[in-house]
C-alpha cells in the first residue's frame, strides 16, 4: 500500500538499472585475436618476415541466444529446488498481503464517511443514536487496525523466508556455476585460447557469474512477489466492483504501451552505447600494457585523444537515450494522476446511481493501483533476469564445450612403459586462427628415444609448431604424430602429458612459494600425493640438476619464497631454472624445450644451459634455439624452412655443407674473435657451469650493515604511511565530481528544480484525495456531484503539471549522468596515462584491473548522479513538504506520522548498510579469486603441460569458500532487517487509523483533515522510505567515486605533464650520460638491491654497450636513463644538467628507446611511426617518414604492401612479424632524431634471419648519436666503442671488446661461452 501513489522512483529502475546491468551484458566487440599470453605470437603465427601480411576478415562473432529461465538452475540441487519454492510460495503471500490491506483501507475510510454522515444528520437536526455510532465506529476502526498488524506479521515472516532462502541458493549456484565455468575453461584446447583471451575468461568470471547470481537470486522471488500483487490486487478490484475496476484497467494498455516504446528505444542506446565503450576499453587495454612505450616517447595526449573518441560517440547516444527517458515516463505519469481523476468522476456516478459505496470505491481504486505498480516495478527485476540469461547462455555455453583434445576425458591408453620414440609422419598443419596459413606442409621427423634433436631455422619455419603438436596443444591436418609407434590421439592426454618435460621461452611461474612451484610439476605422477618430505627430496634433486639450488638457498626464505605474479621477482635466469627443475622433478621420458635459453644473457645462459644438458642425459630431447652455439652437441640437428626439413645432420656433418643453410646461420652468428685467444680457446669453454651457479648471489643483499639505500627507502616508506589514503565523505565527493563537471550544474539545477515540484505533488495529492473523501461524506447527492467533479478536475491538472516536471527531471538528470560519465572516463584515462611506471609495477595495478576500473567505475558513478539522484531530492521534498501540510491541518496527527518517520526511513538505511558492504567485501574476496582464475588462464598451455587444471581449480573452489561463509553469516540478520522494512508500513498505517478514530469520534477533527495528516504526512514518509531502495546505487558510486577522486589527484613523483623543471632544447643536446654513485631498488621489492653505487661515463656520439649476468641492472639502467625512476641516491647527468632538474617530457624527446618487446598500437604504420614525433604530426612530412624507415631497413616491405603506409597493423601489431614490429618501431625511434639512443635487447626475440635485417637497421641507426644498448648476444655489440661489464649493480670491467678480452676477466669468460667455432 505503501505505493498506492507513484513514485518516479519506481520506475527509476526500469531505466536505470538497465544502464546499470546492462554495461555488463555487453555484446563482445569482435577483438583482434587475443594472443595466449605463454606462446610468442609473432614467431609462431607468422610465417617468415617476408610473406605479406594478409589481413584477414575477422571472425563472425557467434551470437548465443539467451537460455531459457529454467535452464538457469540447471545446475541446482534438488534440495535447493526445493528450498527456491518455498520462497517463491512465501513471496506470493507476501506479495498477495498489499492488495489485501486496501480491502482494510476500504473499510475503515467507509467507517470514516458513515460517521461523518451521521454527525452531519445529527447537525442538521436529525434523530441520530450517537454514542452507539460513536461506539461502532471505534470498535470498528481498533478490529481493522488488529488485522493491519496481524497482516504486518504475516509480511515479516513470509518476506524473511524468501528472501533468505533465495540469496542462499543464489550464492551456492554461483560458487558452483563458477567453479564450473573454470573447469570447463580449463579442459578447451589451446585452439580455443587463440580466440578467447585470459582477460576475456576473468571478465566473464568476474562480471558474468555476477549477473547469473542476480539472475537467480532474490530478484526471482522479488518478480513473483510483484506479480502476485498484481493478480491479487485485480482480482480483488473487480470482486469488490467489477464496474469501477473495468473503468480503471483501461489504464494498462496506456502504461503497458508507453513503457515498451521507452524500454526498447533505450536498450538500443544502451547497446550502442556500451559498444563505444568496449571498443574504448579496447584501446585502454593496448596503452596500459604498454606504458613504458606511451611514456618514452611522450604519446599520452594522442593516445588518450583515441580513447577519448570512442567515449565521445558513447556520450552522444546516451544523450539521446535521456530525451527518450524523459518522455517515456511523463506519458506513464500522465496516465496515472489522469485516471485518479476517473476514479473519483466515475466512482461518484455509481455511488450516486447506488452501484457502490464509499468503501468498494477507495478500494478498487487502491488496489488497482497498487496493481499496476507492481508491474511497474516488475521491469527492472525481469531485467535482472534476462541479463542472467543472456550472461548464463555464454557460460553455459561453455560449460558444455567438449573440445576436440580434451583433457579432461578419462579414457584413452595409458602404456606401461615409455622409450620415448617420438615420430611425426606426413604432418601438415595451420593454426586454426589463421587456417590460411600453412605452416608444416608434409613434415616426416624421427626422434630417436634417449637422444637429444634440435630444431633450427628462420621465424615461422614451424619449429614450435613441432613442440605444440608433440604436447598436442593441436592436431595435424593430416599425417599422425606418434609416440612409441603409437598415435597421440589414442593416448590418454593427461597421461602423455605426464611423460612431456616442456620448458618454453617465457617461463610461466605461478604466484605461489619456489617449492610450490617445482611441485607443479609432480601433478599427474605417482608421487603427487607423496609425503611432504619425500615431495621436498624430489624438488632439491631437480633443482640441484637446474643450478637453481645455489641462489635458491641464498634467500632469506629459501624454497619458501614467494615468486610473485608471473614470477617476476625473479630474475629471467632464475625463473627459467626454475621452470627447468619444474619439467624434470617428475623424471619425464620427454624433454621439450622451446628456445629456452633465447631471453638469457649469456652468463644466465651458460648456467641455464649446463642445467639443461644435465636434464637432457637420458631422455628423448627436442631442443629449440636461436642461439646456434647452444645446440652444437645435439645428437642430430635439423634445418627447418618453410614447414619442410631442409638438412639433417650432426653439427659438424652440416658445416661441411660450406654452402647450405646451416652453415650460413653459423656464419651469421661468428663472433669476431681476437686473434691471439684463438689459441686458448681450447680447454677453457668447458667452464665449471655448476661452480658459478653455486657461487650465485641471489637478487638480495650479502652484507646486513644497512646499505645507503634501505635508510633512503625507510624514510620514504615513513612518509607514504603519513598520506595513508583517507575515505572521503560523500559531501566531497560530490563537492568534487561537481567541479570536475562545471558545464553539467545547469542541468542538475534545472532539474533539481523539476524534482521538488514532483515531490510536492504527493502532499498536494493528499489534499485532494483527502476533498473528495469529504464529497463522499455528504449526504446530499447533488453536492456530492458537484464536489467530486472539481475533485477529478484538480487531478487532471495535476496530471499535466506532473507530466511536465517528472519528463524534465528525468531528462535533465540522465543527460547531466552521461555528461559526467564520459568526462569521468576522459580525466581518469588522462591520469592513468600521466602516473610514473612505479604506479604500474604494483599488484593492484595490473593492466587488467586498471582497464576494468576504467569502464566500471565512471558507469557506477553515472548510477547515482543520474536519476537516483533526481528520486533523492524528489523524495526529500515530498517528506519535508508532507511533514508540513500535515502539522497545519491536523498537528497530533502530523506529530504521531513525524515520531514514526525515523522507524520507516531507518529500516531502509539499516538494510543498505548490512547489504551493500556485504556486497563490497564480497566483491574483493571474488576479485582475488578472479585473479587465481585469470592465471590459469593466462597461462594455459602451462597449466595443460603440467596437468595442472584439477589443482588450479581447487585452489580457486577454496578462495571461493570464504566469500559464501561470509555471505550466509551477513544473510541471516540482513534479510530481517529487509522484512522489517517492508512490513513497518502495515503497524505505521494501524497506529495511525486507530489514533485518528479516536481524535475523529472525540470531534476534535474532522474526516478531511484526517485524512489530509494520512496521506500527506503517513504516506509522505512510506514515499520517502523508498529512498533507500538506492542505496546500493549510492555506495557503489561513492566508492568508484572516491577511486576516481584518488586517481585525478595523485600526482606521481616524476610527472610527465608537469612544466616544472629546466627546459631541454632537443637539437642542442649533446647526449653526454654519467651516472655519479647511484643507488636504486624497485619500489616495489625495497628488498631487493639493484644498483650499489653505479659509475657509468658515456662521452656524446659514442656506442657503449652494457654487458652482464641477467639480474645485473643492466635494464635498470636504461629505464634511470629514460627517468621511468629516479636514483635513491646518487644523481645522473645529461650533459652535465641531473636529469631530475630538467623538464621530464622535454628531456624524453631527446632519448629514444627500442625495447625488447615492440609495442605498437591498433592503426596504421603510418600512425605508429608518427607516434615517435616530438613535433605535430601534421607537420611531419613524408620525406621524414620514409627516411626513418629507410634508415630502419623497413622501407622497401612497407611499400611493398597493398595499402603502404595505411596498412592496419592490427590489436597490438598482431598482423605483422616480430623482426617487421621491431623495425617499426625503430623507424619511430628514429623520427624523432634523437640524441641518445637506447636499446634494450632489441633483437633477442628474433631469429638469426630477422636479428640480421634488424641489427643492419641498429648499425645504421646509432650513427652520430650517443647510443647505450643492451644484448644478451655479443656478436651484436662487438663493434661498439666502449663495453661496460656489470655485475651485481656495479661496473665490474670497461673497455672495447679486443680489451676486454685481453683482461681475460669476465667478459672473456662470457665470450668463450658463446663460442660458435667448429670444434676439430
Amino acid at each position: 500500500m505503501a505505493d498506492s501513489r507513484p513514485s518516479s522512483s519506481d520506475t527509476k529502475n526500469q531505466a536505470v538499472d538497465e544502464k546499470k546491468r546492462g554495461f555488463f551484458s555487453r555484446k563482445a566487440s569482435p577483438k583482434p585475436v587475443p594472443v595466449d599470453s605463454d606462446s610468442k605470437v609473432d614467431e609462431k603465427q607468422h610465417p617468415d618476415d617476408h610473406s605479406s601480411v594478409e589481413a584477414s576478415p575477422p571472425p563472425a562473432v557467434e551470437v548465443i541466444p539467451p537460455i531459457s529461465f529454467t535452464q538457469l538452475f540447471r545446475y541446482s540441487t534438488k534440495f535447493e529446488l526445493l528450498l527456491d519454492a518455498v520462497g517463491l510460495v512465501c513471496a506470493a503471500a507476501a506479495g498477495a498481503a498489499q492488495p489485501l490491506m486496501t480491502l482494510l483501507f476500504g473499510d475503515l475510510t467507509l467507517a470514516f464517511t458513515d460517521f461523518q454522515k451521521a454527525l452531519g444528520a445529527l447537525q442538521a437536526g436529525q434523530p441520530v443514536d450517537f454514542q452507539s455510532t460513536v461506539d461502532n465506529f471505534r470498535s470498528k476502526a481498533s478490529t481493522d487496525a488488529i488485522f493491519l498488524v496481524v497482516i504486518g506479521c504475516g509480511m515479516f515472516i513470509c518476506t524473511y523466508i524468501y528472501m533468505y532462502f533465495w540469496v542462499y541458493t543464489g550464492e551456492v549456484n554461483a560458487k558452483r556455476i563458477r567453479e564450473r565455468y573454470l573447469r570447463a575453461v580449463l579442459r578447451q584446447d589451446i585452439a580455443y585460447f587463440d580466440k578467447v583471451g585470459a582477460g576475456e575468461v576473468a571478465t566473464r568470471i568476474q562480471t558474468d557469474t555476477h549477473l547469473v547470481q542476480q539472475g537467480i537470486s532474490e530478484k526471482v522471488a522479488l518478480v513473483v512477489n510483484f506479480l502476485a500483487a498484481f493478480f491479487t490486487g485485480f482480482i480483488l478490484a473487480y470482486a469488490r466492483n467489477w464496474r469501477l475496476a473495468l473503468a480503471m484497467s483501461s489504464i494498462l494498455p496506456c502504461i503497458a504501451i508507453a513503457g515498451g516504446v521507452m524500454n526498447r528505444f533505450i536498450s538500443r542506446h544502451m547497446q550502442t552505447a556500451l559498444r563505444h565503450v568496449a571498443e574504448g576499453g579496447t584501446i585502454a587495454e593496448e596503452v596500459i600494457s604498454s606504458i613504458r612505450t606511451a611514456q618514452a616517447f611522450g604519446t599520452q595526449a594522442i593516445l588518450s585523444g583515441l580513447y577519448d573518441q570512442r567515449i565521445d560517440e558513447a556520450e552522444k547516444v546516451d544523450h539521446k537515450a535521456a530525451v527518450v527517458h524523459g518522455l517515456g515516463l511523463s506519458v506513464f505519469f500522465f496516465v496515472i494522476y489522469g485516471s485518479y481523476g476517473l476514479a473519483f468522476n466515475f466512482g461518484t456516478t455509481l455511488i450516486i446511481q447506488g452501484h457502490a459505496n464509499v468503501g468498494q470505491v477507495i478500494n478498487v481504486f487502491m488496489s488497482i493501483l497498487i496493481g499496476s505498480f507492481s508491474l511497474a516495478m516488475l521491469a527492472p527485476e525481469m531485467q535482472a533476469i534476462t541479463h542472467g540469461r543472456g550472461a548464463a547462455a555464454k557460460l553455459y555455453a561453455t560449460i558444455e564445450r567438449v573440445p576436440e583434445i580434451d583433457s579432461a576425458n578419462p579414457s584413452g591408453d595409458k602404456p606401461e612403459e615409455v622409450k620415448g620414440q617420438i615420430t611425426l609422419e606426413n604432418v601438415k598443419f595451420s593454426y586454426p586462427s589463421r587456417p590460411g596459413v600453412v605452416v608444416v606442409k608434409d613434415l616426416s621427423l624421427n626422434f630417436a628415444a634417449g637422444k637429444t634433436a634440435a630444431l633450427v631455422g628462420a621465424s615461422g619455419s614451424g619449429k614450435s609448431t613441432v613442440i605444440s603438436l608433440v604436447e598436442r596443444f593441436y592436431d595435424p591436418l593430416e599425417g599422425v604424430v606418434k609416440l612409441d609407434g603409437r598415435d597421440l590421439k589414442t593416448l590418454n592426454l593427461k597421461w602423455l602429458r605426464s611423460q612431456i618435460g616442456l620448458v618454453s621461452q617465457e617461463p610461466v611461474l605461478f604466484a605461489t612459494t619456489i617449492k610450490d612451484n617445482v611441485a607443479h610439476g609432480l601433478i599427474g605422477t605417482p608421487f603427487e600425493h607423496a609425503s611432504d618430505e619425500e615431495k621436498f627430496k624430489f624438488i632439491k634433486e631437480a633443482c640441484i640438476k637446474s643450478n637453481a639450488d645455489g641462489f635458491i638457498s641464498k634467500l632469506p626464505l629459501g624454497y619458501e619464497t614467494m615468486v610473485g605474479e608471473r614470477g617476476f621477482l625473479l630474475s629471467g635466469g632464475q625463473k627459467q631454472r626454475i621452470a627447468i627443475a619444474r619439467a624434470i622433478v617428475s623424471d619425464p621420458k620427454i624433454l621439450l624445450l622451446d628456445e629456452a635459453t633465447s631471453a638469457l644473457d649469456t652468463q644466465s645462459e651458460g648456467i641455464v644451459q649446463d642445467a639443461l644438458d644435465k636434464a637432457a642425459a637420458g631422455r628423448t630431447t627436442i631442443t629449440i634455439a636461436h642461439r646456434l652455439s647452444t645446440i652444437k652437441d645435439a645428437d642430430v640437428i635439423f634445418v627447418m624452412g618453410d614447414g619442410l626439413v631442409l638438412e639433417q645432420g650432426t653439427h659438424d656433418e652440416l658445416l661441411r655443407n660450406e654452402t647450405g643453410p646451416y652453415a650460413r646461420l653459423v656464419q651469421s652468428q661468428k663472433l669476431r674473435e681476437a686473434e691471439e685467444t684463438e689459441a686458448e680457446a681450447g680447454g677453457e669453454d668447458e667452464k665449471n657451469m655448476e661452480k658459478i651457479a653455486a657461487e650465485e648471489i641471489p637478487l638480495g643483499r650479502k652484507n646486513t650493515g644497512h646499505s645507503l639505500a634501505s635508510e633512503i627507502l625507510e624514510q620514504k616508506q615513513k612518509e607514504q604511511e603519513h598520506k595513508k589514503e583517507d575515505d572521503y565523505s560523500l559531501a566531497y565527493l560530490f563537492y568534487r565530481i561537481g567541479k570536475v563537471n562545471k558545464e553539467g550544474w545547469r542541468k542538475y539545477g534545472i532539474g533539481s528544480i523539476f524534482a521538488i515540484m514532483t515531490g510536492l505533488v504527493y502532499p498536494a495529492y493528499g489534499i485532494v484525495f483527502s476533498k473528495g473523501i469529504q464529497g463522499f461524506s455528504t449526504n446530499d447527492l447533488q453536492v456530492m456531484r458537484s464536489e467530486n467533479d472539481r475533485v477529478a478536475l484538480w487531478f487532471f491538472l495535476m496530471a499535466i503539471i506532473s507530466m511536465v516536471a517528472i519528463g524534465m527531471q528525468n531528462f535533465e538528470f540522465s543527460s547531466a549522468a552521461a555528461t559526467v560519465t564520459a568526462r569521468l572516463r576522459r580525466l581518469s584515462f588522462k591520469a592513468i596515462l600521466r602516473q610514473d611506471i612505479e604506479f604500474f609495477d604494483r599488484d593492484e595495478n595490473s593492466t587488467g584491473a586498471l582497464t576494468s576500473e576504467l569502464s566500471d567505475n565512471p558507469q557506477k558513478v553515472n548510477g547515482l548522479a543520474g536519476v537516483t539522484l533526481g528520486a533523492i531530492v524528489q523524495a526529500a521534498s515530498t517528506l519535508i513538504a508532507g511533514t508540513i501540510v500535515g502539522l497545519i491541518f491536523t498537528w497530533k496527527i502530523g506529530l504521531v506520522a513525524l515520531a514514526c518517520t525515523p522507524l520507516l526511513v531507518t529500516t531502509g538505511y539499516i538494510r543498505l548498510r548490512v547489504v551493500v558492504l556485504k556486497d563490497q567485501a564480497n566483491k574483493k574476496e571474488h576479485a582475488s579469486s578472479a585473479q587465481l582464475a585469470c592465471e590459469a588462464a593466462g597461462a594455459i598451455r602451462t597449466v595443460a603441460s603440467l596437468t595442472r587444471e584439477q589443482d588450479c581449480l581447487d585452489l580457486y573452489s577454496k578462495s571461493l569458500e570464504e566469500p559464501l561463509r561470509k555471505s550466509n553469516r551477513t544473510a541471516i540478520f540482513s534479510n530481517g532487517l529487509y522484512a522489517l522494512s517492508s512490513s513497518m508500513v502495515f503497524f505505521v498505517i494501524a497506529l495511525v487509523f486507530w489514533y485518528g478514530s479516536r481524535l475523529v469520534s472525540s470531534l476534535e477533527i474532522s474526516t478531511f483533515r484526517f485524512f489530509v495528516g494520512l496521506m500527506s504526512a503517513t504516506f509522505g514518509a512510506v514515499q520517502a522510505g523508498n529512498v533507500f531502495s538506492f542505496v546500493p546505487d549510492v555506495s557503489s558510486a561513492k566508492g568508484a567515486a572516491g577511486d576516481i577522486i584518488k586517481l585525478l589527484d595523485s600526482v606521481p613523483e616524476i610527472d610527465a605533464e608537469s612544466t616544472a623543471g629546466k627546459p631541454v632544447d632537443p637539437l642542442n643536446v649533446r647526449g653526454q650520460i654519467k651516472f655519479d654513485n647511484v643507488h636504486f631498488r624497485y619500489p616495489t621489492r625495497p628488498g631487493v638491491r639493484v644498483l650499489r653505487g653505479l659509475d657509468l661515463t658515456i662521452e656524446p656520439g659514442t656506442f657503449v654497450a652494457l654487458v652482464g649476468q641477467s639480474g645485473c641492472g643492466k635494464s635498470t639502467v636504461i629505464q634511470m636513463i629514460e627517468r621511468f625512476y629516479d636514483p635513491l641516491a646518487g644523481g645522473i647527468y645529461l650533459d652535465g644538467e641531473n636529469i631530475s632538474e630538467l623538464n621530464v617530457s622535454a628531456y624524453r624527446k631527446a632519448v629514444a628507446l627500442v625495447s625488447q618487446e615492440p609495442t605498437l598500437y591498433a592503426g596504421t604504420v603510418r600512425f605508429n611511426i608518427l607516434l615517435g614525433a616530438i613535433k605535430p604530426a601534421e607537420e611531419v612530412t613524408q620525406e621524414e617518414i620514409e627516411d626513418a624507415c629507410r634508415k630502419a631497413n623497413i622501407l622497401d616491405f612497407i611499400q611493398s604492401l597493398p595499402d603502404g603506409f595505411d596498412t592496419e597493423v592490427g590489436g597490438k601489431g598482431s598482423q605483422l612479424s616480430g623482426g617487421q614490429k621491431q623495425r617499426i618501431a625503430i623507424a619511430r625511434a628514429l623520427l624523432r632524431n634523437p640524441k641518445v639512443l637506447l636499446l634494450d635487447e632489441a633483437t633477442s626475440a628474433l631469429d638469426s634471419n630477422s636479428e640480421r635485417v634488424v641489427q643492419e637497421a641498429l648499425d645504421q641507426a646509432s650513427k652520430g648519436r650517443t647510443t647505450i644498448a643492451i644484448a644478451h648476444r655479443l656478436s651484436s655489440i662487438q663493434n661498439a666503442d666502449r663495453i661496460y661489464f656489470i655485475k651485481e649493480g656495479r661496473v665490474a670491467e670497461a673497455g672495447t671488446h679486443d680489451q676486454l678480452l685481453a683482461r681475460k676477466g669476465d667478459y672473456y669468460e662470457f665470450v668463450q661461452l658463446q663460442a660458435l667455432s667448429r670444434r676439430d
